[in-house]
C-alpha cells in the first residue's frame, strides 16, 4: 500500500509542477478564469488560475487594489448575499474553497474540497455553499456556518458550472461532456438539476444530440429561464466541410427553470460566421439582456431577451419566425434566428471566458491576454469593445502561443470551430466523428490529445505517422485552412506540455487498495504484453478483435492508458461506457485480454487499476 501512496504523491507533484509550467511557461501568465462584481459594483474580484491569485480591481479606472495569493490555481468564485465574503474554488486533487474577506482580501479560512472544484454558488440566506467538483462528478453542500460538509450529490459528468434560482429551490448544474456510450443515435450532454431542499438530483435536462462542451449557465432574475451555452457538434455527418455548420454550431439552450425543462436551442453563430466556444453566460439585473462570452472569437453576444421569448413563443405555436424556423424543432437548425434581436462585439483581448454585467456593462475575463474585457450592453451602444490589463505581463512563449492557437477559432474557415471544440482541455468530447483521414463511412470516437506526441502513431487506425503530421493535417482538413507553420509549431509544444491530471480512483485506502490489487491482474490477464512502457503502449497497431464493422480484422492503434479515467466512452466507436465493458462484455474470445476466466472481483480490480493510471 505504500509503494501505491508513494505514486500518488509523486503524481501530484509532479503534475502541479507540470501544470505551472504549461500554464505559464516561465513567466507570469495571470490567465483569468472567472469574474464576480463586488462593493455595490465598485470591485471586480478576478481569479487568476495562472497567477494563483484573485485581483481586486477597482472598476472605474481598471486598476489592480490588491491581490490574494491562494498557493493554488483558482477556477471559479461566489460572493456571499451580504457582500462581506468571497469565496474561491481552487486546487486539484484536493481542492479547497478559500473564504476571503472581500475589503480586506484576506483569506480567513479554508474549507476541503472535491477534485478539481470548479464551480461555486451560494444559497440566497448564505448558509450553504454548493462546490461543483469536476472530476469526482458531485456537488458538495457545505454548511458556511460550521464549515462542514453537509451531503454530497452526485451529478453527471464533469460538472463545470452552476447557477442557482433566486429563490434557492433549484441547482442547475452545467456538465462539460456526454455520459454513456456513443455508438447510438443519440449522444449529448445534460444539464443536471439538484433540488436543494431534498438535497437530490432530480431528472436531468438533456441537451440536443451533439449537444458537449457544455461551459455556462445561468439564471434570469426573474427566475423562469435558464441558459445553458454549449457546443452543438453534429456528429452524424461525415466532415467533408465546415461551411453553415456542418460540423460544430453553437449554441446556448434555454430552460424553462419553473418546470425545470428542456424549452428551446439556439443557435449562436451566423450563416457565413461561426460563434466559437460559447463560454460565460449573464443576465442584466433587469434581465432585458442576455449576453454569452465567446471564447474562440473572442467577442460577447447581447441578445435580447424579451425579443427571444417572443420568437420562442411563435415557434412553439407554429408561427414561421423566420425562413428556416417554423416550429421549435427547427430552431436548432437556423443559423438566422438571432439576426436582429443580438448584437456580436468584438473584444480586444482574447479568451474570454467568465462574465460578471455592472451598470450597463458586460465583463469578461480574457484568460489569453491577462485582461478584463469590457462592451456595452443597451442597444443604443454601438461601441466595440475595450479592455484593461491586470497587470505587465510577459511576451507568450511557445507553449501559451499553442494554447492560444488550440483555442482559437481565427485558425478555421468563418471561425465555426477550434481544436478544443473536439479536443476541449486537448481531451475529448465525447462523440463519434467520421473524419475524412481514413475514408467514409467509420465514425471513431475523439481520441485525447495527451502524450500523442510520444506515443506514435496517431489516429486510431494510424494513419499518420506522428501527432506532427495529424496537428497539420487537422488544421488543413478539420479546420479548412492554410496556416503558419509556426502556429502548427506552437500548438506541437502546447500539446507537449500536457500533463496528466492525477486520477480520482486513488482517492481513499479502499480505491487504492483495490488498484494495487489490480496491477497483478494486470499482469496475469496479458493487458502489460501490449500496455507497457511509461506511457502504457506498445506503439503499435494490433488486430484484437474490438472493430466492427468497415473496422472488422482491421488493426488498431494500441492506446495509452495514462489518464484512462477521463476519456470515456472506449473502444474505437465508443460502445464501451466503461472500462469494465471493455473488459467483460466486449472481449469475445479473450482476444482483448484474458478476461473470460476472472472472478468478477478480478475484473472489478483490473478495472480499478487501469482506472487509477
Amino acid at each position: 500500500m505504500r509503494g501505491i501512496t508513494r505514486i500518488v504523491l509523486a503524481s501530484l507533484s509532479a503534475a502541479a509542477c507540470a501544470a505551472a509550467a504549461a500554464q505559464n511557461g516561465g513567466a507570469a501568465y495571470r490567465a483569468p478564469l472567472a469574474i464576480v462584481a463586488g462593493e455595490g459594483g465598485a470591485v471586480l474580484y478576478v481569479a487568476e488560475h495562472g497567477g494563483s491569485a484573485v485581483a481586486a480591481v477597482d472598476r472605474a479606472s481598471g486598476k489592480v487594489l490588491r491581490r490574494t495569493a491562494l498557493g493554488e490555481p483558482p477556477a471559479a468564485l461566489a460572493l456571499a448575499p451580504d457582500g462581506t465574503r468571497l469565496y474561491v474554488a481552487a486546487g486539484g486533487f484536493e481542492g479547497h474553497v478559500h473564504v476571503v474577506d472581500a475589503a480586506a482580501g484576506a483569506v480567513q479560512s479554508v474549507l476541503a474540497a472535491g477534485h478539481t472544484p470548479s464551480a461555486l454558488a451560494v444559497s440566497p440566506d448564505g448558509k450553504i455553499l454548493y462546490v461543483c467538483n469536476r472530476f469526482t462528478n458531485d456537488v458538495q453542500c457545505l454548511d458556511l456556518l460550521s464549515g462542514k460538509e453537509v451531503a454530497r450529490i452526485p451529478v453527471r459528468r464533469e460538472p463545470v458550472a452552476a447557477a442557482l434560482t433566486p429563490d434557492g429551490a433549484t441547482l442547475f448544474v452545467a456538465n462539460l461532456l456526454p455520459s454513456g456510450a456513443a455508438d447510438g443515435a443519440y449522444t449529448a450532454a445534460e444539464i443536471s438539476v439538484i433540488d436543494t431542499a431534498a438535497r437530490a438530483a432530480v431528472d436531468p435536462i438533456r441537451l440536443p444530440n451533439g449537444g458537449t462542451g457544455v461551459r455556462g449557465i445561468c439564471v434570469s432574475p426573474c427566475g423562469t429561464r435558464a441558459y445553458a451555452t454549449h457546443v452543438l457538434g453534429r456528429y452524424q455527418l461525415p466532415t467533408t466541410q465546415v461551411e453553415r455548420g456542418w460540423m460544430n454550431t453553437n449554441a446556448v439552450t434555454v430552460i424553462d427553470a419553473a418546470r425545470r425543462a428542456y424549452a428551446a436551442t439556439v443557435l449562436l453563430d451566423e450563416v457565413d460566421a461561426g460563434a466559437a466556444n460559447p463560454w460565460g453566460a449573464a443576465c442584466t439585473p433587469d434581465g432585458a439582456w442576455l449576453c454569452v462570452a465567446h471564447a474562440g472569437t473572442h467577442e460577447v453576444s447581447i441578445i435580447d431577451r424579451a425579443a427571444l421569448d417572443e420568437r420562442l413563443g411563435k415557434a412553439a405555436a407554429g408561427v414561421r419566425v423566420t425562413e428556416v424556423s417554423a416550429a421549435l424543432a427547427d430552431v436548432p437548425n437556423d443559423l438566422a434566428f438571432l439576426t436582429g434581436i443580438r448584437r456580436r462585439v468584438a473584444l480586444r483581448g482574447n479568451g474570454p471566458r467568465g462574465v460578471c454585467i455592472v451598470e450597463g456593462k458586460v465583463y469578461a475575463a480574457e484568460y489569453f491576454t491577462d485582461s478584463v474585457g469590457v462592451a456595452g450592453v443597451a442597444a443604443a451602444s454601438r461601441a466595440g469593445g475595450s479592455s484593461f490589463p491586470l497587470g505587465e505581463g510577459a511576451p507568450p512563449d511557445a507553449v501559451r502561443r499553442g494554447e492560444m492557437h488550440f483555442n482559437d477559432a481565427a485558425l478555421c474557415f468563418q471561425a465555426w470551430q477550434s481544436c478544443a471544440s473536439c479536443h476541449p482541455d486537448g481531451r475529448v468530447d465525447g462523440l463519434n466523428w467520421d473524419l475524412m483521414n481514413d475514408g467514409l463511412g467509420n465514425p471513431r470516437n475523439t481520441k485525447s490529445l495527451l502524450f500523442a506526441h510520444a506515443t506514435p502513431p496517431s489516429m486510431i487506425t494510424g494513419v499518420r505517422a506522428s501527432a506532427e503530421q495529424a496537428v497539420r493535417a487537422g488544421i488543413t482538413h478539420i479546420q479548412f485552412a492554410v496556416r503558419p507553420e509556426e502556429e502548427a509549431a506552437a500548438i506541437d509544444a502546447y500539446l507537449k506540455a500536457m500533463q496528466p491530471v492525477p486520477s480520482p480512483f486513488l482517492a481513499g485506502e479502499a480505491r487504492r487498495a483495490a488498484a494495487e490489487r489490480g496491477r497483478a491482474v494486470f499482469e496475469k490477464a496479458g493487458c502489460a504484453d501490449c500496455h507497457s512502457g511509461p506511457h502504457l503502449t506498445d506503439l503499435r497497431l494490433v488486430d484484437v478483435g474490438t472493430g466492427r464493422e468497415r473496422d472488422a480484422g482491421v488493426a488498431l492503434d494500441t492506446p495509452t492508458l495514462r489518464e484512462a479515467w477521463r476519456t470515456a466512452p472506449y473502444l474505437s466507436d465508443g460502445r464501451a461506457e466503461s472500462i469494465r465493458d471493455v473488459l467483460a462484455v466486449h472481449n469475445a474470445g479473450d482476444r482483448h485480454g484474458k478476461t473470460s476466466n476472472l472472478r468478477p472481483e478480478d475484473i472489478d480490480d483490473l478495472a480499478a487499476f487501469i482506472l487509477s493510471r
